[in-house]
């Protein structure tokens, strides 16, 4: 068998050869070394190789989301650690280390993808997320317990997830995800991180929600020696970066062998896959009695999803979509940010999301998704 790059690969004239889309088939994993294995199977033997190939990728896939999630915690724990013996304030550590940390799985998948040439991949995720942090995840968190909107939430934190959305609708306007575009977005999440320093700096003597949350964030990261925090944040590097490899092959696997868009296995399969420890935390949360803070950190790892996931993409290479991504998936994404937003400004109501509410939106998620098997049923 010869391994050859993907400039080698052109047409092959052998007539009783099978081989998948795009002119070659990966018998091995390719994540390890970035190449394909390009093996020429008779007929025969397609059954059995799909079927091998699939249980493959539903492996690595596995695989690689609880190393993803495992590594993510502990490159977090370590980073923050680093920040605190080094001298830096809980401020900017719960602000930033913290905040852009818990998105760790989901950036590491874009920057993944879009390197492997599977930028669709990566722009499903973001967009996935959002959805089903919202659907999925608050929708069946609000079912255990009514899920109420902190003060920090309604006058900061929903607004600027509202705008975030607004603007990347408007870039993702004319279906193309260019540099330009990520680097408006990374801009604007700059300036929301500029303005939450500020607020709390404005407010730090006083006892807001926002220093509360920030110092329960940092409660429940687990301190480190230096030694040891240096060990954690390298090697955790090391597992997120071979575990997302892992995850994108996988998932990209997927798509090749039931012939459908990598976007849409972004927006179902890595979506969910990113979004269970949210589902997994904020429910643990609500059993607790400790349902106040599930609102906020959907609603921050949305904004981080839209402003930086969303973004590398565009930064890494051009990415083009399609019309349907447009108005299915971003429109599904707008609707439920504004259905989110509905329930917590709704006139002569309390700022609660509601278990009626909460299926409302659980059931618009699973439409969402019945709707995306249909399509690619008929496609």
């Amino acid at each position: 068998m010869q391994i050859l790059d993907l400039d080698e690969i052109r047409v092959i004239p052998e007539s009783n050869a099978y081989l998948k889309p795009r002119n070659y088939t990966t018998h091995h994993p390719s994540w390890l070394s970035g190449q394909i294995r390009l093996q020429l199977l008779p007929r025969h033997h397609v059954g059995r190789y799909d079927q091998l190939s699939m249980w493959e990728a539903l492996i690595a896939i596995s695989i690689g989301f609880s190393l993803l999630i495992w590594s993510a915690d502990k490159f977090l724990s370590a980073a923050a650690s680093i920040a605190t013996n080094f001298g830096v304030s809980k401020l900017f550590i719960g602000l930033t280390v913290v905040s852009v940390g818990t998105s760790a799985p989901e950036i590491l998948v874009a920057v993944t993808a879009a390197f492997n040439g599977n930028p669709l991949l990566a722009v499903g995720n973001a967009i996935g997320s959002n959805i089903a942090n919202i659907g999925l995840v608050l929708g069946v968190t609000a079912l255990i317990a009514p899920l109420p909107f902190s003060r920090s939430v309604l006058r900061a934190e929903l607004p600027w997830l509202l705008m975030a959305t607004g603007v990347a609708l408007l870039l993702l306007f004319d279906l193309e995800l260019s540099a330009l575009d990520g680097l408006l977005l990374l801009s604007v999440l700059a300036w929301i991180l500029y303005r939450l320093v500020q607020n709390e700096k404005s407010n730090q003597a006083g006892s807001n929600e926002i220093s509360e949350t920030i110092n329960d964030e940092l409660g429940d990261i687990p301190f480190m020696s230096r030694n040891r925090a240096t060990f954690w944040i390298v090697f955790g590097l090391i597992v997120l970066v071979m575990s997302a490899r892992m995850l994108v092959w996988g998932a990209t696997e997927i798509a090749v062998l039931l012939g459908v868009n990598e976007m849409i296995i972004g927006l179902t399969v890595v979506a969910v896959g990113t979004s269970l420890p949210e589902l997994a935390a904020t429910v643990g949360a609500a059993i607790k009695g400790q349902s106040d803070i599930a609102i906020g950190n959907v609603v921050g790892s949305n904004i981080l999803n839209i402003l930086a996931v969303l973004a590398l993409p565009g930064l890494i290479t051009p990415t083009h979509l399609e019309s349907v991504a447009l108005w299915r998936d971003c429109g599904m994404m707008l609707a439920l940010t504004l259905l989110l937003a509905l329930f917590a400004y709704a006139v002569n109501t309390r700022p609660v999301i509601t278990r009626f509410e909460g299926a409302v939106m659980l059931l618009a998620w699973i439409g969402y998704n019945a709707l995306l098997f249909q399509q690619v049923q008929f496609h």
